[in-house]
């Protein structure tokens, strides 16, 4: 702004004594003075919106740098996972192909059908008879297994 010192203060209120005179100089100063006021507020509210419009281009600008950041840190996981991926790929491909020989050698095999078939044989499929009898060789000597038939002859029948 404009630079008063207070000589140069005291030479603009002699002109104006003498140009306004003793009567109108009191309403002058104080409209002097609103109209400073004025000015300095206009200006404080104009650096005001700048330094808030500064600070927002700011926030902006910080914020496109962690987009950008984000978006490097994505593509670099993508591009680990795919690394990982293809390995893990390669070796669910070669099981498959592994387990589809296996399946072609069992099939081409009878005697390995008929083990395999032997051995789905379910606990359903054996009569209750012969669980008790296996049962009976699973457990300590001595110990007696309930089996249906003697459970009836031990309550009477019933």
């Amino acid at each position: 702004m404009i630079e008063i010192s207070l000589g140069k203060m005291v030479l603009l209120a002699l002109i104006a004594l003498i140009v306004l005179g003793p009567e109108k100089l009191p309403g002058a100063a104080r409209t002097a003075g609103a109209l400073l006021r004025r000015v300095r507020s206009g200006w404080d509210n104009v650096r005001a919106e700048v330094e808030r419009e500064l600070e927002i281009e700011e926030i902006k600008r910080t914020a496109r740098e962690a987009a950008a950041q984000a978006e490097a840190a994505q593509n670099a996981m993508k591009d680990t996972l795919q690394q990982a991926h293809e390995p893990l790929a390669d070796a669910a491909a070669m099981i498959k192909d592994v387990s589809s020989k296996d399946a072609m050698v069992k099939a081409e095999s009878p005697a390995a059908l008929s083990a395999e078939v032997a051995h789905d044989i379910t606990p359903h499929d054996i009569t209750p008879d012969e669980r008790a009898s296996q049962m009976q060789a699973e457990l300590p000597l001595g110990e007696p297994v309930a089996t249906p038939h003697t459970r009836e002859a031990s309550h009477g029948g019933a």
